[in-house]
């Protein structure tokens, strides 16, 4: 389906991108510096971003396979500044509850969208602040917040615009609370305004956008959820010389680098035919090496 005047949070699900409705098409080229490695992703997204939920597969999987030769730098694009407008056929939170349903079965990744008739939230700012707190802590910790936020949001329907759920978040990944709060109620705001005045350098208009930017500044993009091959070509063309890593497709060792996968993460990581991952992840349960949390539109399963 293609959206005319799109709202920021009706994704469109063939081409895989959350829009922002008046944002300019295209980038003026101006980038950041290399950050050490060959390779450099700036990668724009937004907590609440469906379509950036939908390739989280494919990021997981570049990274294991191809860390050694990139740095990823997360920003933050502000999909949901508010409710001030209507546009895209959606005027009000109730409207985004099918959308997301229709969004989970066509990437194949779970999400439960009663949030939005539940608990809904007034913006995405809240969360995306509160990254930028989490990054003042440390790029890794700060990853695992937003993967803590998204799972929340997607799957357990928890409005992470709301400071005690941000407050959980940062805990269950082990961040400083009093140095989190006191950056989100600090410098974290203008952190944010730095990666929304980048985007807007940049000519990014929607979610999820990453630029592949190698040592001689030249560029590649990803504008929306595209196949995993995508990522690996948009790496090849900018360093034709990179290796991959042998990677232990093992379940132990998965889940020992990423403690939550879904059923069609570990597909993508293992190797699984998608067909078998379920009844192979069920029998894992059922001997009592994994937990899962199911929703009507899948199953995160977790290693404690």
């Amino acid at each position: 389906m293609t959206i005319a005047n799109s709202n920021p949070l009706l994704c469109d699900v063939e081409s895989g991108i959350c829009e922002m409705p008046g944002s300019p098409s295209t980038a003026d080229g101006n980038v950041l510096p290399d950050a050490g490695k060959p390779v450099r992703i700036i990668y724009f997204t937004d907590p609440i971003c469906s379509s950036c939920w939908g390739i989280e597969p494919q990021l997981r999987k570049l990274k294991l396979e191809y860390s050694q030769h990139f740095e990823i730098e997360y920003r933050m694009g502000g999909l949901l500044p508010d409710w001030t407008y209507n546009s895209g056929g959606i005027s009000k939170p109730s409207d985004v509850a099918g959308h997301w349903d229709e969004v989970s079965v066509h990437y194949d990744m779970p999400i439960d969208g009663d949030v939005w008739l539940e608990d809904p939230l007034h913006s995405s700012y809240p969360p995306s602040v509160a990254f930028k707190a989490a990054q003042l802590q440390g790029q890794d910790k700060a990853i695992r917040f937003l993967r803590e936020l998204r799972e929340m949001v997607f799957l357990k329907k928890i409005n992470i615009t709301k400071w005690e759920n941000l407050k959980a978040a940062a805990g269950m990944v082990g961040l400083d609370i009093t140095q989190f709060e006191n950056s989100y109620r600090g410098d974290a705001r203008e952190l944010f305004k730095g990666d929304l005045d980048l985007a807007a350098q940049l000519g990014v208009r929607g979610f999820p956008t990453l630029f592949f930017i190698n040592q001689k500044g030249e560029q590649e993009k990803i504008y929306g959820t595209k196949p995993y091959p995508i990522f690996e070509a948009a790496l090849h063309n900018l360093l034709p010389t990179l290796t991959r890593k042998d990677v232990d497709t093992d379940w132990k060792s998965l889940f020992s680098k990423y403690n939550t996968l879904t059923s069609r993460e570990f597909s993508e990581l293992s190797e699984t035919p998608r067909s078998e991952s379920d009844a192979f992840l069920q029998k894992l349960m059922d001997e009592g090496e994994l937990t899962r949390f199911r929703i009507r539109n899948g199953i995160l399963w977790i290693r404690e």
